[in-house]
């Protein structure tokens, strides 16, 4: 009886740890499973809120053009990823037509787009890294301008603002109501023809999407984001095991690389110069207007970004600057390197390359008073592994034997002291796929030796 009682008691135990361990692991993919679902609600929520007020042309560019056509109106062309949060306050402004800008958005075909799927990648070349990005344009699909300016993967008060959009749309009606006139000072704003006609036609898209969202089935999985755009492009140039360039690695330059800091509720006005940058040497002033860099009208911090993306390694960048009411020519000089100084660790797209170099290491720069108790000067490499990728080819690093807070102090046997996104863009244009590298970190009082190969 009593063994009987016992052996009943072991099954009733093991039945209940079975119960907990089921819990304990629905409870750890409800926040994945929550998080997909919220996704699902967030873009089929947009589309049904959107798409009913009747205001915005939804998902449907063809229609736009026409009616701009039929209107004489401008076309206001806008992309958004609906699930990211980044910029979501000025999408919901424009969107739901704060009092800001009501009445210049009437005067505008307005379209609204929640996907790359379908996209002209000869029309609409933009820093893919954004979650918002908005064109001006003539229904001919001369380019007026372009909105929307990324530095930081959250905050966005730096870059864009409901001010400088409003500003930006009176600019273009502007260039609009001068149209055909000055249609030649405008060529420029489109960039040359894209090799891939359209974002599903990547390799490494190819027989994954269509060219729409799949609303009758899983939309968000149907989606591509306009951050996949900007992987593709650079799997394509190290698919082909060739240096990475710096026009694809760094794309869309921030002004701030220059020294020029530009105010995000104007369209191009000078906030502040950097002290020893090229901006300075130029002339540039605080409180400086940019009518035009290299020939082009500037209706935003984008357009200067699209100057600068097809700028050269070296030369230099005619401007027009408006101060204290009189017109100053000024020039910019390029010098070799010039868009390294641009920061790309906050890019989405950063974490592919991530995969690519640091076997998926995110890393961040050892703070001054931790390098002085770690006894390690400021002329050398100190980055602390802040992430240690967990799956897939994210894990090439933690299968390397990488920990957390792991400081990396030399790569290949080079201390040159540099910062993560300096040292993701040295390996991309030494290394090819493939290449092994051999990585000194300093975990607690141990020096190690982690080997582990390019991807």
């Amino acid at each position: 009886m009593l063994r009987a009682m016992s052996a009943a008691s072991e099954i009733q135990k093991g039945f209940v740890m079975k119960r907990l361990i089921a819990i304990i692991g629905i409870l750890y993919l409800c926040p994945m499973v929550s998080d997909a679902q919220e996704r699902e609600l967030k873009v089929r929520g947009d589309k049904k809120r959107v798409e009913g007020d009747g205001y915005w042309i939804y998902n449907d560019l063809p229609t736009g053009i026409d009616r701009a056509k039929e209107s004489k109106k401008p076309l206001l062309v806008v992309f958004r990823c609906v699930p990211c949060e980044a910029c979501a306050q000025l999408d919901e402004q424009v969107v739901e037509r704060d009092p800001g800008v009501r009445e210049l958005l009437d005067k505008f075909v307005c379209v609204r787009i929640v996907h790359a799927n379908g996209m002209d990648l000869s029309q609409f070349q933009f820093d893919y890294d954004q979650s918002w990005a908005a064109f001006f344009l003539n229904a001919d699909m001369t380019i007026y301008g372009r909105y929307g300016t990324r530095s930081h993967q959250t905050e966005s008060k730096d870059d864009v603002s409901l001010e400088g959009f409003s500003k930006a749309l009176s600019g273009a009606l502007e260039l609009h109501a001068q149209f055909p006139k000055n249609k030649a000072a405008l060529t420029a704003k489109r960039g040359p023809t894209s090799d891939v006609k359209v974002p599903e036609q990547f390799p490494s898209f190819k027989g994954k999407y269509g060219a729409k969202l799949d609303y009758e089935g899983k939309v968000v999985q149907s989606c591509i984001h306009c951050h996949q755009v900007g992987e593709a492009l650079r799997l394509v140039a190290r698919s082909a095991g060739k240096p990475i360039s710096d026009r694809v690695l760094y794309p869309y330059p921030n002004p701030k690389a220059l020294g020029l800091i530009l105010d995000p509720k104007e369209m191009a006005k000078v906030k502040q110069v950097t002290r020893k940058s090229a901006a300075e040497q130029a002339g540039f002033h605080a409180g400086d207007e940019l009518v035009t860099l290299s020939g082009q009208p500037l209706l935003s911090i984008a357009d200067v970004q699209w100057v600068l993306q097809l700028a050269d390694e070296t030369g230099t960048l005619k401007a027009e600057v408006v101060r204290d009411g009189q017109k100053h020519s000024l020039s910019l000089t390029l010098a070799k390197g010039w868009r390294q100084r641009d920061d790309i660790s906050w890019r989405a797209t950063s974490w592919d390359l991530r995969r690519m170099t640091l076997g998926g290491l995110l890393l961040e720069s050892l703070p001054k008073d931790v390098r002085g108790q770690r006894k390690l000067s400021n002329d050398q490499l100190a980055l602390r592994v802040k992430h240690v990728g967990e799956y897939g080819d994210h894990a090439v690093a933690k299968r390397a034997g990488f920990l957390k807070d792991d400081i990396l102090i030399a790569v290949d046997g080079d201390h040159s002291p540099l910062t993560e996104s300096e040292l993701i863009a040295k390996l991309l244009q030494t290394k090819r796929p493939a290449d092994r590298i051999s990585v000194t970190v300093l975990r607690g009082s141990q020096r190690l030796e982690l080997p582990f190969a390019q991807q």
